[in-house]
């Protein structure tokens, strides 16, 4: 039996490009339920299929540079930049994110969608690692991918 190593589960912005210094990714797919209950159900809940969505969270070392000094251009600050606070272009948008292991071998899954960045959370600890934290709402379907 193959288990997936976290270390390989990546989350990729729209160019393909990695989410930097991401420590740790989940991604959640649910499935609402309608209520069908009758004077039939004879007092027990009956229910019948409803709306799907998702969502992908991402955590990890908040950081503007990188390891040489350059400035990065995916971190995390440049996601809420590019699709959260418009910088006058008015890109609060969807985008393509990618959720898993894009490139490692062949026959790996990965899970694709469009989301809007919906929230960052930035903490910083006296002596402690700086953090982030970016939330991803899907919007309309996800496919699962093998590459």
């Amino acid at each position: 039996m193959a288990i997936l190593n976290g270390t390989d589960v990546k989350v990729y912005s729209a160019s393909g490009t990695l989410v930097a210094y991401a420590q740790t990714a989940s991604i959640t797919i649910n499935m609402e339920t309608r209520d069908i209950s009758n004077k039939e159900s004879a007092g027990f809940a009956e229910s019948l299929e409803g709306q799907r969505n998702w969502e992908v969270s991402l955590d990890g070392a908040y950081a503007w540079t990188d390891a040489a000094g350059s400035a990065l251009t995916s971190g995390s600050d440049d996601l809420v930049t590019k699709y959260m606070l418009d910088s006058g272009s008015n890109t609060r948008e969807a985008f393509t994110i990618k959720w898993g292991n894009t490139g490692a071998a062949t026959g790996d899954i990965f899970y694709t969608g469009s989301a809007f960045l919906t929230s960052f959370s930035a903490t910083g600890g006296t002596e402690d690692t700086a953090t982030y934290s970016l939330g991803f709402t899907g919007t309309a379907g996800i496919t699962i991918d093998v590459s």
